[in-house]
């Protein structure tokens, strides 16, 4: 298992080692020890989910306050997907900048996102993605920004994105950034420590 960090701090590409044989093939997609040694902490699993879209279904942007946040770990166990983190934690040296990584079903890889992290995907095929979650499901906490904001400036790869009704009608950046409902990243950086248990109270 390989383990790069993106060009946003916090996100992670993992790519698996795939063992084939003539009757199919394994490998591990998540691993506790690996991740940690990454980010310090381990993934607090609260919750697992599994999502389906037909090609050129977008999703997203979504995230959830800080703390706790709700960081994801997803790979796509069926199709092609363009997977977006969105860098929404306001202070952040890369504050509104995004990255894409390409997950499938052939090279299995996954992707780790911290809380304060935005995420949104765009399904090139009929696509299952499967996520852990570090917290559960709390829709008080969790908001989305509209993933055609011009602001943002996401390069779907769909001439005509099929959102749903909510991401559809989500605000923009600089509306959730006026009225306060961006994290901070310094709320991401204590919470961060926190989990590291450096004694630190988020």
């Amino acid at each position: 298992m390989k383990i790069r960090p993106l060009g946003i701090a916090g996100a992670y590409e993992i790519t698996p080692v795939i063992h084939p044989d003539p009757r199919g093939g394994f490998l591990e997609w998540y691993r506790i020890d690996h991740l940690a040694a990454e980010t310090g902490h381990p993934l607090r699993l609260a919750q697992a989910n599994i999502s389906t879209s037909a090609p050129g279904v977008v999703r997203g942007i979504h995230f959830a306050d800080v703390p706790p946040g709700q960081a994801k770990y997803l790979t796509c166990v069926r199709g092609t997907l363009l997977d977006v983190v969105v860098d929404l934690r306001e202070g952040s040296p890369t504050f509104g900048a995004w990255e894409a990584v390409r997950l499938d079903d052939m090279e299995r890889r996954a992707l780790y996102l911290a809380e304060g992290l935005g995420h949104g995907f765009c399904a090139l095929t009929d696509v299952t993605l499967a996520y852990l979650c570090s917290e559960t499901y709390a829709p008080t906490r969790e908001h989305t920004i509209h993933p055609l904001d011009p602001d943002l400036g996401i390069e779907w790869p769909v001439p005509e994105p099929l959102l749903s009704a909510r991401d559809g009608a989500a605000p923009s950046l600089a509306v959730m950034r006026a009225a306060g409902r961006l994290p901070s990243y310094e709320a991401c950086l204590t919470y961060e420590a926190y989990l590291r248990g450096d004694g630190t109270t988020p």
